[in-house]
């Protein structure tokens, strides 16, 4: 059974934490947040890869337990009930190290954690085949009931919720599920919103990081409210059958990236963060709420994304703008 947070605990402190102490916007949040029986579970994005040299210093470490431990006990202060965590398989042992590491800590902590597994860059075949390697792997590693921390697994209806990150776009995802299909129990598999030759091989779909139809602004004031509106009534119209798991971020910046594009969603002085943690109401009654909703992301510095030190300053020039 799934265990439903409020997301005012999310909201009111992440507003608090670095700036933007706006009563007004808080008290609106407060009075337009649902009930803890009409909300979805919310989960978080996790990179691991912090410690390996490829990636920027950010102060610790992903491998190291005492950091582990003191995210997981923030990150449920916020109301966030588990991490979906990027893996690559065998591709990034250090990754596949810091995964076990979080793992396990969950299990000690009545957490929850989930796999986002990255799909390789490579052609058909050698997609296909890294997956299967990758998902045979994991599920005798992290899945087995003999498996450290098995029992923080994230579950639905019975089943581990698997996230699928996609790059290339070439696995045969039809020929994956055929084979998750035999475990037991089998998968979900939750596919990022985007086109697909496979959208059958999927129990779902979760919506990413987006500016929306006019796409990235220099200023960064596409924040997305289209993109993710038409992403909830897509799921509702197009895959009724499916499960949605919505998505809500606090802004975007890759500059520090080495892969930056000079790409920008303007924090708002909180208000983006907000405004996608709530816009899926407009979609989802109260007496049926989407079953997750991604916060994107935990800890991604790269792309400026990160709700782990809390939002950005708001200046003294700024003025918040009222949600609605």
């Amino acid at each position: 059974m799934m265990v439903r947070y409020q997301l005012t605990s999310v909201l009111a402190l992440l507003l608090l934490l670095e700036g933007c102490a706006h009563p007004g916007l808080r008290q609106d949040l407060r009075q337009s947040l649902p009930t803890a029986e009409a909300s979805p579970q919310v989960l978080a994005v996790y990179e691991p890869w912090f410690g390996h040299p490829r990636h920027i210093t950010v102060g610790y470490s992903s491998q190291d337990p005492v950091v582990i431990r003191k995210q997981i006990d923030q990150a449920k202060e916020l109301g966030i009930s588990g991490f979906v965590v990027d893996w690559y398989g065998d591709r990034e042992p250090f990754i596949d190290r810091s995964y076990a590491l979080i793992q396990s800590i969950a299990a000690e902590k009545n957490f929850h954690v989930a796999m986002m597994y990255d799909e390789t860059d490579d052609e058909e075949a050698e997609a296909t085949d890294d997956a299967f390697a990758a998902f045979s792997k994991f599920h005798e590693t992290y899945l087995s009931t003999t498996a450290p921390g098995h029992q923080a697994y994230l579950m639905y209806n019975g089943r581990p919720v698997i996230f699928i990150f996609p790059k290339g776009g070439h696995t045969n995802w039809s020929r994956v599920r055929a084979v998750t299909d035999k475990w037991t129990p089998a998968p979900l598999l939750i596919y990022e919103d985007r086109s697909t030759s496979f959208p059958a091989a999927f129990d779902g779909f979760y919506a990413w990081i987006n500016p929306g139809q006019k796409g990235w602004a220099a200023d960064g004031s596409n924040w997305g409210e289209d993109y993710l509106s038409g992403f909830y009534r897509k799921m509702q119209s197009k895959y009724p059958d499916k499960i949605a798991v919505g998505a809500a971020w606090a802004g975007f910046d890759d500059s520090k990236a080495s892969w930056s594009l000079n790409r920008h969603i303007s924090q708002r002085c909180g208000n983006t963060f907000a405004d996608t943690m709530k816009l899926w109401r407009r979609y989802y009654p109260a007496d049926r709420p989407l079953p997750f909703l991604l916060v994107e992301t935990w800890n991604d510095y790269e792309e400026g994304t990160a709700i782990e030190r809390g939002l950005a300053e708001c200046g003294p020039e700024s003025q918040p703008r009222t949600a609605h």
